[in-house]
């Protein structure tokens, strides 16, 4: 899959099929409308193409913006999977605000070859979002291209969108957030230093500090597949919180994403480090003593390593 940051470099060598949108998080709602547009590309031997927004709309647009599920790094490895052909990363500007959806249309006409607009039944563009599907229809109709529209995706009774995911994570719920996803929800850092207490107490973690503006999830221990360049993908136990049991001597309450890979004692310093959350095991507590905090500790352990030894390890891709 080629990336571009311009409709100009894509230089299409047949025809598009288009879809545009943020795809946070790439879920499975995005995974049928991509899918179904892909295939139906390549069934006709034209291209499948996806535009996607750096930074947020809203941030332009004034507003707060949501915790991200994934980076454009990301999505664009989960696009990549579900062959699309091209990916384009647009700069979300104060112009392309003002854009009307009748000039957008037209620059996809000429850079793209526009055959076909994908989208759901809500799907908009243009400035306040006037280009929605009635009126792309009728300029569709007058300049050549269809409008192609899939029905959003249901699970357990209830339409699977990023901002069901984002809630989902924000309460813990792994089983929800996995099965809006299709695979497990997937946060990466980078390995930085500590103050090292989990080593004096036996049991070393890895302190992971992500990007700014990724969603963490609710605090609390889970069950992890962490994975760095050296020495790979293991099973681990993965603390989310401000550690309690000792926040009174660290006088910190600040947010720790700490990561125990089992049975690995390597310097992680400075990698970046992966985990998909599988399952939550229980919510973060204080313990009287540091070591009423290790036996919990090895409780956990041994739980995740139940819940983790059926899967396989290599392979952590849409699922």
């Amino acid at each position: 899959m080629r990336i571009v940051h311009d409709l100009a470099q894509v230089h299409p060598t047949a025809r598009a099929y288009v879809t545009i949108g943020v795809f946070d998080g790439v879920h499975r709602g995005h995974q049928q409308l991509l899918t179904r547009m892909t295939e139906a590309a390549h069934s006709t031997h034209n291209s499948a193409i996806a535009i996607t927004f750096e930074p947020h709309p809203a941030t332009t647009l004034g507003y707060e913006p949501p915790p991200l599920l994934t980076t454009v790094e990301e999505r664009a490895g989960l696009l990549a999977a579900l062959r699309i052909d091209t990916l384009v990363v647009l700069p979300f500007t104060p112009d392309t605000v003002r854009t009307p959806a009748t000039d957008f249309v037209a620059v996809l006409i000429h850079h793209l070859h526009l055959a076909e607009l994908w989208g759901g039944p809500g799907f908009a563009l243009g400035y306040r979002r006037e280009g929605d599907v009635p009126f792309l229809r009728r300029l569709g109709a007058a300049r050549g291209f269809a409008v192609r529209v899939v029905e959003p995706l249901t699970w357990q009774g209830t339409l699977v969108s990023s901002s069901r995911v984002r809630a989902a994570l924000r309460a813990g719920d792994i089983p929800q957030a996995t099965g809006c996803l299709g695979r497990p929800y997937r946060l990466a850092g980078t390995v930085v230093r500590g103050d090292g207490r989990g080593r004096r107490i036996g049991v070393p973690t890895a302190n992971v500090s992500p990007l700014s503006g990724r969603l963490v999830p609710a605090g609390g221990v889970y069950a992890c597949l962490a994975c760095t360049e050296h020495p790979g993908t293991h099973p681990a136990v993965v603390n989310v919180g401000t550690r309690p049991t000792f926040a009174e001597t660290s006088g910190s309450q600040a947010l720790v994403i700490e990561a125990h890979l089992l049975d690995v004692n390597a310097d992680l310093y400075g990698q970046v480090l992966t985990m998909d959350f599988v399952a939550r095991l229980r919510d973060e507590r204080a313990f009287a003593t540091p070591q009423a905090l290790v036996e919990q500790v090895h409780a956990d352990i041994a739980q995740a390593r139940a819940i983790l030894s059926s899967l396989s390890l290599p392979g952590r891709g849409l699922g």
